[in-house]
């Protein structure tokens, strides 16, 4: 259990005791997307001390929130079903802070894991259900991600394939994703490229994936 106590009898205070240390909803946020090795999770984390990282494990174990689990000859992290309840408030937290995210420093980086994350709380399942099945294949940088939607089913994963439009961003694509800048304009701008496919689709991408600034 993390050392922080704050004295009160409360579910908000005790959800802060088990996961309000530093990193430790990161880590729940990179494990939301499957489990990882303790190297995967350094990586996805680059700025995170080895001796941090050791502890919050450990305080999420003993917490009940992550177990370690072995996966083909290695130990992975994953999270318990206890844990995994807290997706609905890490996408919300998620929405809520992308309102403030403002234009990206340059020593902020993107990853996958963080970019997944992203895509699963811009998604509108209600729009989607209405578009015919799409697969974008997205470079985001260090973030290579295929999306497949289809209905109501979204499915992220690293690196790519086939899919009906390939397309590279940098960190604009938040202002794609937030509508401040169109499809149209994106494209004109240089903001995102479009490798491969038919660039109408990205149209069909900004209204699937639509988070308000």
């Amino acid at each position: 259990m993390a050392a922080r106590d704050y004295g009160q009898y409360c579910g908000v205070t005790r959800a802060l005791e088990l996961v309000g240390e530093r990193w430790a909803l990161l880590i729940v946020r990179d494990l939301l997307v499957g489990p990882r090795r303790y190297g995967e999770l350094a990586a996805g984390l680059p700025r995170i001390p080895s001796n941090i990282l050791a502890a919050r494990l450990k305080e999420l174990q003993a917490a009940g929130i992550i177990r370690r689990v072995p996966h083909s000859r290695v130990i992975v992290y994953e999270l318990t079903a206890y844990g995994s309840e807290l997706e609905p408030l890490v996408l919300a937290l998620g929405a809520w802070g992308f309102k403030a995210m403002g234009e990206p420093r340059e020593d902020q980086v993107i990853t996958p894991d963080s970019m997944t994350m992203a895509l699963r709380t811009a998604f509108r399942p209600e729009v989607a259900a209405g578009l015919p099945p799409t697969s974008y294949a997205a470079d985001f940088g260090p973030a290579a991600l295929l999306i497949r939607v289809d209905g109501r089913t979204l499915g992220v994963e690293r690196g790519d394939g086939p899919a009906d439009l390939a397309f590279s961003a940098g960190p604009d694509v938040r202002r794609l994703i937030s509508g401040e800048l169109t499809p149209g304009r994106a494209i004109i701008t240089g903001a995102v490229k479009v490798l491969a496919g038919r660039g109408h689709l990205l149209e069909r991408f900004a209204s699937t994936f639509h988070l308000a600034a």
